[in-house]
């Protein structure tokens, strides 16, 4: 076999594809797409805040060789649309919606998706299973506020959801945009148990953050102005929650405080994964467990 036809035969290896997808006249979505010669299930990653997509790339590698991955950019992060909040509220229930939309137009196999929410993703991902129970085989949430129960919310997150303290949050969130790009995933975390993000993902956040004449803060803002409205009805309605669920927890988190996904846990009658010495953020600071967790789903 000659060098030529030898390196023909090796298999190219799996690439990040990052493109855009429009999902209706308003939205068109920054996506990540990694696809698998022999894949076994799609995995769809959904950020948080501060994140971008690029929160799941070395994941979404890490898993090539049997799982296709989707992620894409929430509307309000990265570089996706961001209309104004008259036209698109950025509420939960919104987000929702574009997860929803999002499944369609990349034509995923629901029966083979597995969901992987996180912060602001969990929530959405969990109020669109409600209403279509078959939207993935299954779904892992993690690090989030189902309820509304501010005593277990880092305090800015409290201020957020306060209309007394909202407003001003928003503008110091605004202006102190370079010291949460830099600390937001190490803080609360001892000096061993802290990581370092790549410079591809801290250069993206940063370049994203005002993108489209409103930053990624603006939309955090307008999320929360209808989040307490959204966590009330996925409580009030939980019992109609028929999705296969699972839920990951750093036991370290200092945003949202364990007590949270233990009480959720506990509600939704499904066991709870508490990750010992892991903050906010699980996926970033101990990638392999994620990528444990996602490749056991679609086993």
């Amino acid at each position: 076999m000659s060098p030529l036809s030898a390196g023909s035969a090796k298999a190219e290896k799996p690439k990040a594809e990052i493109g855009f997808v429009a999902i209706d006249p308003d939205i068109t979505l920054r996506r990540m797409v990694v696809r698998s010669p022999e894949s076994k299930g799609v995995v769809l990653f959904l950020h948080g805040f501060p994140e971008t997509l690029y929160a799941w790339q070395d994941i979404a590698l890490a898993l090539a060789d049997d799982v296709e991955v989707h992620a894409f950019d929430w509307p309000g992060y990265g570089l996706s649309s961001r209309p104004a909040a008259d036209k698109f509220p950025y509420a939960p229930r919104d987000y929702a919606r574009v997860l929803k939309d999002y499944i369609r137009a990349a034509a995923i196999d629901r029966s083979k998706l597995t969901i992987y929410a996180t912060d602001i993703g969990a929530l959405p991902a969990l109020l669109l299973a409600l209403e279509e129970p078959d939207i993935a085989r299954a779904i892992i949430v993690g690090d989030f506020a189902p309820f509304n129960r501010p005593q277990y919310m880092y305090e800015s997150l409290q201020n957020l959801k306060s209309p007394q303290t909202a407003d001003q949050t928003r503008a110091n969130m605004n202006k102190t945009r370079d010291e949460i790009l830099e600390n937001a995933f190490r803080r609360g975390l001892p000096q061993e148990a802290q990581f370092e993000i790549s410079p591809a993902f801290k250069d993206d956040m940063a370049q994203g953050w005002n993108h489209g004449g409103m930053t990624s803060a603006d939309a955090f803002y307008h999320y929360y102005s209808h989040f307490t409205r959204d966590q009330d009805y996925l409580e009030d309605n939980l019992a109609r929650l028929k999705s296969s669920v699972r839920v990951v927890w750093g036991e370290s988190d200092l945003y949202i405080n364990k007590a949270m996904g233990v009480e959720f846990a506990r509600k939704a009658n499904t066991g709870i994964t508490l990750l010992p010495g892991i903050g906010h953020y699980p996926h970033l600071q101990d990638p392999k467990q994620a990528i444990a967790e996602a490749r056991s789903s679609i086993r």
